[in-house]
């Protein structure tokens, strides 16, 4: 049977811990991190969910490759594979059970499915009092169309499910809303609020453990402003009403780190367009000599730590 929360809250820590670092490829990122959980004297394996899987006779009810018959001490989920509903939903189901055994997964699988989900973090995020551009989801090309004729201004429709800015379109009338099948039956709408000052830009602020730990300006020429789009990664100081605003948006969709989007409106007021659960950090590197993947595999090793000592302390 599967071991109880109290139980592993309650577990002395091994003198090194085993971290299981949740990739779907081993990249420059999760080599780096890797490489930060051993400096911190941690034992970081790469884990792969597709390979994982449920397994009620075992002892933990799972089985996880590269761990025998236990369990990771931590879960740092860096990329999570896609695939089918199906497949995508078994793979969060894992990281569910790990929560619901007791192992600390950062970010929990209900973190990544509030920020995988736009729809979800733009709701959250107005529920919390967050500025963040007024926002539209809806399954009827009819009510999108009624929502672009409404606004009578330009709308982004972005894809329900994406990242690095793919398949972003302008919408400036109802005409231009493609097909249902263009959109995978969803539209997301979202105010656009890009000014033009010189270009485009906009902020990536990088929040661990409700602090921020970095941050830059993406430029470009287009109103897109991801890197992946061509956009320049440029050295940024994050203020106060940023770091706050950040900290603010990573907390409201329950992440333990995040990568948030900020852009300042018309007015100059600083505004959270998307958090990302699981964000690359390679562009944002080059622009701080904070060694972001230090600080990540830190925060994670010493919440661990905490933890043992609050259960120590029972």
């Amino acid at each position: 049977m599967p071991r109880s929360p109290d139980f592993i809250a309650l577990r002395p820590a091994a003198a090194a811990p085993a971290i299981a670092l949740v990739t779907d490829t081993v990249d420059w990122h999760a080599r780096a991190l890797a490489k930060a959980f051993a400096a911190l004297g941690a034992r970081p394996r790469v884990l792969m969910l597709p390979a994982s899987r449920f397994d009620t006779a075992s002892a933990n009810g799972l089985s996880l490759p590269g761990f025998g018959p236990g369990l990771p001490d931590a879960v740092f989920v860096r990329t999570l594979s896609g695939g089918s509903f199906e497949a995508v939903t078994l793979r969060l189901g894992i990281l569910h059970a790990l929560s619901e055994i007791g192992i600390p997964v950062w970010n929990k699988a209900r973190a990544i499915e509030r920020c995988v989900d736009k729809s979800m973090t733009s709701f959250l995020l107005a529920r919390a009092g967050l500025p963040t551009p007024e926002t539209w989801a809806t399954e009827s090309r009819e009510q999108a169309a009624e929502i672009v004729r409404g606004e009578g201004a330009p709308l982004v429709l972005k894809p329900l499910f994406g990242s690095q800015g793919r398949g972003l379109r302008l919408i400036r009338n109802a005409d231009e809303l493609p097909q249902p099948a263009d959109v995978a039956g969803v539209y997301y709408l979202q105010r656009f609020v890009g000014v033009e000052r010189n270009g485009f830009h906009d902020f990536r602020v990088l929040v661990s453990n409700a602090r921020v730990i970095a941050a830059m300006m993406r430029h470009s020429s287009h109103w897109i402003t991801n890197v992946k789009r061509g956009a320049k990664p440029v050295a940024a100081v994050a203020d106060n009403m940023m770091k706050d605003l950040a900290v603010a948006a990573a907390a409201a969709v329950g992440a333990d780190f995040a990568g948030v989007d900020i852009i300042h409106d018309g007015d100059g007021r600083p505004t959270v367009l998307e958090v990302n659960s699981m964000p690359a950090w390679s562009g944002l590197q080059r622009t701080t000599p904070v060694d972001i993947a230090a600080v990540l595999a830190g925060d994670l090793v010493a919440a661990l730590a905490a933890r043992t000592q609050r259960g120590a302390a029972v």
